[in-house]
């Protein structure tokens, strides 16, 4: 998520959004593949043993050319940091009994406008953040890419759309992700989503009265969630969305195209041995300045294993956090700096009729006519999308940021099924005061923690300002009541940029680093640029490339 040829393994079938006929459930039962492989007790590893590649993390930008090594007969292990999750059981429908999906360690937040992080940056299992992403998988468009090019500041990608295209197509059909077609901005694409667009939710319907009236173009949003039965290969048939609301959290049965459903059954399906609940704490080099072997502890116990090639993937906290700790591509100087993270503004509003925020796919319309809003005064741009909330989420940032408490909160909560919301996610650039540090405190592995400083610069706060306004708009035009804003900042980027040169950049434009050439990052920390949509879906594709790219250097 080859340049050429673009498998298609996802089937859809007719698009009932639930199987009501007994039937047809039993022949789809029947039809099951095994079920997705679950953590099996782990055998004490051999110490001479030595792999071809060791997968670090397995999220999205891990478990895409995992599978792919795997597929190419390579003998490749992953490490994970957290466990297997069985969905049908771990998967409550409770926010707070899910937990368990976020990376929790403690991070250390600095600068003028602190990150929230826990669940808002990553995650923890084998699935990674996409256990609990909400699916929301647009492209970017072609001018993402070209920040610098259009605007004089920012960075440019070291490659184009044309060549991340076939990519997202490939993700697209595979993961099985619902949309429009066509899709109403962006370049014409040769083959449409693989599935219809999943139904919308209030909010998103209350939005599409508001744009409307004030000219706004809006569309069913891109969302890794099936609308209707999918095959799946190494899974077998996986099952529609049933609009149980809780994406921000895990999908209970399937159907959010999370990584331990669709490219990790795949992977294992061609032999890759994955080993969870395996904390790495150093990567070993030889006399040459290469990669030899990575140590981890598995259940409390310390392993070493060898390696020819390494490939990180472990997001943009964890992964400059390892390559500082073991001073590994470091000769540019760019690791942990270039941080950013996407404007996330959210406006809230209360209607008459009653929302139900926590119903259907939580980011069901999205509108991208304000990609490059022509009274901008700022760089890039942003797009717009509907929310769904859960209502403890949505407790805590009423206290934060209408500071009610006691009383005054709870009454505000008793219109929970009359709230809706809008957000954005928009672009933020560069900038010398907003990087990663390790601190000199140490966490419960004993391993030094990250810092993450960060700072909403001019561009980011301009841009706030203008979309805050359009939702506002937006909100009003709709017929709501109280509105009001909650300011945010989400997706942790570009602490180890991909570039041209080793000069400013850490790793090439097929993610080898300059100056480690048998170690490969995976994730979106190699990010020139934040992009101004969700970055699941382009760190899938670049996984796949990156995967491609190495195999065609092997060969």
């Amino acid at each position: 998520m080859p340049d050429e040829e673009i498998a298609e393994e996802g089937v859809a079938t007719p698009l009932e959004t639930t199987v009501q006929d007994p039937l047809l459930r039993e022949i789809l039962t029947e039809n099951q593949a095994a079920a997705t492989p679950q953590e099996q007790p782990q055998p004490t590893p051999d110490k001479s043993e030595e792999v071809d590649c060791v997968v670090i993390g397995l999220g999205a930008g891990g478990a895409p050319l995992l599978a792919r090594l795997a597929q190419a007969g390579l003998k490749v292990v992953a490490l994970e940091a957290g466990p297997w999750h069985q969905p049908e059981t771990d998967f409550a429908t409770d926010e707070q009994a899910q937990d368990f999906l976020f990376w929790n360690d403690e991070r250390l937040a600095a600068g003028g406008t602190p990150l929230a992080m826990g669940r808002n940056n990553s995650g923890t299992g084998v699935g990674g953040s996409t256990l609990h992403y909400t699916a929301y998988t647009p492209r970017p468009l072609p001018d993402d890419l070209t920040l610098k090019t259009d605007f004089g500041v920012g960075e440019d990608w070291p490659l184009t759309y044309d060549e991340l295209a076939p990519y997202f197509e490939e993700v697209e059909q595979f993961i099985g992700v619902s949309g429009p077609t066509p899709y109403p901005w962006g370049p014409a694409r040769p083959k449409g989503y693989p599935m219809a667009p999943l139904p919308l939710n209030s909010a998103a319907q209350l939005m599409v009265r508001g744009a409307e009236k004030l000219g706004i173009r809006t569309s069913p949003a891109a969302n890794a969630a099936l609308s209707a039965p999918y095959f799946q290969e190494g899974v077998g048939w996986r099952q529609a969305c049933t609009n149980r609301g809780f994406c921000q959290a895990g999908c209970s049965n399937g159907a959010k195209s999370s990584m331990d459903v669709t490219y990790i059954p795949l992977a294992v399906k061609h032999g890759a041995d994955i080993r969870p609940n395996s904390y790495v704490t150093e990567i070993e080099r030889n006399a040459q300045g290469l990669v030899s072997a990575v140590v981890y502890t598995q259940n409390e116990q310390s392993h070493r294993i060898a390696c020819k090639h390494l490939f990180l993937c472990a997001g943009a906290v964890e992964t400059p956090r390892l390559l500082l700790l073991n001073e590994l591509a470091l000769t540019s100087g760019q690791v942990g700096r270039n941080l950013m993270a996407h404007t996330g503004i959210q406006v809230w509003g209360t209607f008459p009729e009653e929302v139900r925020p926590t119903k259907g796919i939580p980011g069901g319309l999205i509108s991208q006519d304000t990609h490059r809003p022509k009274d901008a005064d700022f760089v890039g741009g942003y797009l717009l999308q509907s929310i769904g909330v859960m209502p403890v989420t949505f407790a805590g940032q009423t206290a934060r940021g209408r500071k009610l408490w006691g009383k005054a909160l709870r009454d505000y909560m008793q219109q929970f099924n009359h709230i809706a919301g809008i957000n954005i996610l928009g672009d933020c650039l560069p900038h010398k005061d907003n990087y990663l540090e390790l601190s000199d405190e140490l966490d419960n592995k004993q391993v030094r923690k990250p810092r993450i400083h960060f700072t909403a610069q001019e561009n980011e706060v301009r841009m706030t300002a203008h979309a805050e306004k359009t939702m506002r708009d937006i909100w009003a035009a709709a017929g709501a009541t109280d509105i009001w804003s909650f300011d945010r900042y989400a997706h942790v980027i570009g602490t180890a940029r991909m570039g041209l040169s080793g000069d400013d950049a850490v790793v090439d434009r097929d993610g080898r680093a300059f100056d480690v050439p048998n170690l490969y990052i995976s994730d979106n920390s190699t990010f020139p640029s934040a992009l101004s949509v969700n970055p699941a879906l382009t760190i899938m594709a670049l996984s796949l490339r990156t995967a491609d790219k190495f195999l065609e250097n092997l060969k």
